[in-house]
């Protein structure tokens, strides 16, 4: 080791020799000493240290009737809700290559045993290609078989096996009231397979589909539905469907306590035509109706103001007039249609709906306004195709 009188003088081998004992009792003091040390020091940790045990499980009462019911509701309507994926289809404009990109998410049930899935239309509406999801995570390619935007209801169709497939219970929104209790299961925000209830709020509101039609006799209800629920199934406390969320009114975009079902009835009548016919055949009288405008200008009552009445048509075998004008440029009056079966209409909206409630080939009576005159007349009802 060099020191600062001169360089470094060797040691003898001597002297490490007489230094080789002190090494090993330091070796020995380092090693050997913790051992010894370590369980005193834990002893003595242990004693100053406050125990840190689990809290003890503080017992409860049974579940309340309420829970039970709520419990059993989800695990029997459950295996009935399936989450939808919605894909598009997009072309690279350089390389002209596809790809599938995803477009929504939604809720959509079983109806039948058949594989056939009731959701919105507007959850399916973007997509080219759809998925559907079952409550055991198995998944399947889902081809449309028919939709009816103007009530914003599509049915799709997967091939499953049958045990996968039980079909939702169906009830009846006629006989609802107001402060019912209501469940809603569905996928809102890709959470899937989840439970909010609440109480129906309201009846008979009217909102819009996405094909700006109205859409009467909607479920209002405070159950938590938001982005994700749309296509879900709403459900009466017997556990039994009573509607299909569709829409929720919210400054956020998040579920603000009001939300919107299309009634069961309205969705039980659709659905068979839709899985029959592809599509909805809506009954028709082979009319085409004024603007509201036009009716003020004439003077005439509310009702569907008629502008022209197809050749051939029901209307017109009915001996309905359009409105017109004569050779001279005059107005001639022709029929306003004020009532269909009893029941007002309004407009053009009003009479399509009452309409739709009908089928191809039957007999309805319409009451018609014509210059300050009522009468009644009795139109078989044809296709709108």
């Amino acid at each position: 080791m060099a020191t600062p009188d001169g360089p470094a003088k060797p040691v003898p081998w001597e002297s490490l020799d007489e230094a080789a004992p002190q090494g090993a009792v330091a070796l020995f003091t380092m090693l050997i000493k913790p051992l010894f040390l370590a369980p005193l020091l834990a002893a003595t940790l242990a004693w100053a240290a406050p125990a840190v045990q689990p809290r003890a499980i503080a017992p409860r009462a049974a579940l309340d009737a309420e829970e039970l019911n709520n419990i059993g509701v989800f695990k029997r309507v459950s295996p009935s809700v399936v989450h939808i994926t919605t894909l598009a289809v997009q072309r690279d404009f350089f390389s002209l290559r596809t790809s599938e990109q995803p477009r929504g998410t939604g809720t959509g049930f079983v109806w039948d045993e058949a594989g056939h899935i009731v959701t919105n239309f507007h959850v399916i509406q973007d997509g080219d290609r759809a998925t559907v999801t079952l409550a055991d995570q198995s998944s399947y390619p889902a081809r449309l078989v028919g939709a009816f935007p103007d009530r914003d209801i599509a049915v799709l169709r997967i091939e499953a096996p049958r045990d996968k497939l039980p079909a939702i219970p169906v009830g009846s929104s006629r006989e609802l009231q107001v402060g019912q209790k209501v469940y809603a299961i569905g996928n809102p925000f890709g959470l899937d397979q989840t439970l909010t209830t609440g109480i129906v709020s309201a009846l008979n509101r009217e909102i819009e589909s996405v094909t700006r039609r109205t859409i009467k006799g909607a479920i209002q209800t405070d159950a938590a539905i938001n982005p994700g629920n749309s296509g879900g199934p709403l459900l009466d406390s017997a556990g039994r469907l009573i509607g299909v969320n569709t829409a929720i009114y919210s400054p956020s975009g998040a579920s603000a306590g009001i939300g919107f079902a299309i009634p069961v009835d309205e969705v039980n009548r659709i659905v068979p035509r839709l899985i029959r016919d592809g599509r909805f055949i809506r009954p028709a009288l082979g009319v085409t109706s004024g603007p509201a405008q036009l009716s003020q200008a004439l003077g005439a009552p509310k009702g569907v103001l008629l502008v022209n009445v197809a050749a051939g048509s029901p209307a017109a075998a009915a001996g309905l007039k359009p409105y017109g004008r004569d050779h001279s440029g005059h107005i001639v009056q022709g029929d306003v249609i004020t009532a269909v079966d009893g029941q007002a209409v309004a407009d053009l909206d009003d009479l399509l709906s009452l309409l739709e409630t009908r089928q191809i080939g039957d007999r309805v009576t319409l009451t018609v306004w014509r210059a300050g005159q009522t009468r009644k007349v009795t139109a078989t009802l044809g296709s709108s195709d």
